[in-house]
């Protein structure tokens, strides 16, 4: 993909090795319908397969991130609620809404406002959070008569440990970028007018200076190895570790920094 597209309310844009995602649907304040949700999936997934394509940013038009599901989605299914063959059929939407957390390239949620429910969660599976100071956030589903959402009773524990995480997901409470910072669920906070810039100028540092088969390997193996005994992990890393000195990363990686230039690494997937 190339170039700057806007369906099913979100805008994509690539620049200097980084794609920018935008939820862009004004009228709904960016909240998420299906068709939105697999827009995002199916988008995300494109840009891992574009060699053109190093790091990932995502935010939100205007002052909302997400703030949800579409709640006129909701409004039809009443208190008979939905037909098995309904939830068969709806399967994969997990898969899109937490595509972030399995695509092999580096995402960088830019949290410019309201981020809750569907939304928090799509937060949540990014690789690295900035928020605007002031952004409020909610977990929001247990306001709704639901419960924790898209994997997101794995997720926010592995965040913010198991007790913060019983305290957002049972209270729904709203909750400020700057608690969110405490909590360690984003890594960094910024006035809002400098909160695009400073998430793309973090997401090129790492389209620039970061081995894109190496940030491939990391996230999967954060994927694999927290769920190994620490014994287990490491011998995983170590044959990892002896298959990447068959590929050129390592050389280049090496070179750039006795030659102090930026490396020149291949990018992952290859165009081969």
């Amino acid at each position: 993909m190339s170039g700057t597209t806007l369906a099913d309310g979100l805008r994509y844009a690539v620049s200097s090795g980084v794609a920018t995602l935008t939820f862009e649907r004004p009228e709904r304040h960016n909240a998420m319908d299906p068709a939105m949700r697999t827009r995002y999936g199916r988008t995300l997934r494109e840009a891992e397969r574009d060699p053109a394509v190093r790091a990932v940013v995502v935010t939100g038009d205007g002052r909302s991130f997400c703030p949800g599901a579409d709640l006129d989605a909701l409004a039809g299914i009443g208190a008979t609620g939905v037909a098995d063959e309904e939830v068969a059929a709806d399967d994969g939407g997990h898969a899109d809404v937490l595509a972030a957390a399995t695509v092999a390239k580096p995402v960088v949620a830019a949290i410019n406002g309201g981020c809750a429910g569907l939304g928090f969660v799509v937060a949540c599976a990014a690789d690295v959070r900035f928020a605007a100071s002031g952004a409020k956030f909610t977990t929001a589903f247990v306001r709704r008569g639901l419960i924790a959402e898209y994997g997101i009773a794995k997720l926010l524990p592995e965040l913010v440990g198991r007790g913060r995480a019983l305290d957002l997901l049972l209270s729904g409470r709203t909750f400020t970028a700057e608690q969110a910072l405490d909590y360690g669920l984003v890594q960094e906070v910024v006035p809002p007018e400098e909160l695009l810039t400073a998430a793309t100028a973090y997401a090129r540092e790492l389209a620039t200076y970061s081995a894109p088969r190496s940030m491939a390997l990391i996230k999967e193996q954060l994927r694999v190895e927290a769920a190994l005994p620490l014994a287990e992990s490491a011998r995983r890393a170590t044959a990892l570790m002896v298959e990447s000195f068959g590929h050129p990363e390592l050389a280049e990686g090496v070179a750039s920094w006795t030659e102090r230039r930026p490396p020149a690494f291949p990018p992952y997937p290859s165009e081969s």
